[in-house]
């Protein structure tokens, strides 16, 4: 159950995560989307928040159709 919610959570986080026009403020967000989404789960809450803003920050990079 805690894996099907990690990964319902992981997802919601990274569609959210293309929120903002800059690279700082993807990041932000995505920083912010993951801490709260892993402290929902039970996670740690600095890796949460970490993996979110790298992948908020990099978002355009990777995949520039979702990021705009």
């Amino acid at each position: 159950m805690q894996k099907t919610t990690f990964g319902l959570v992981t997802v919601a986080a990274l569609g959210l995560s293309a929120c903002g026009d800059t690279d700082i403020e993807r990041g932000l967000s995505g920083a912010a989307i993951g801490g709260v989404s892993t402290a929902v789960v039970g996670g740690n809450i600095a890796t949460g928040a970490i993996v979110g803003g790298a992948v908020g920050a990099l978002c355009d990079d990777i995949t520039p159709e979702l990021c705009r």
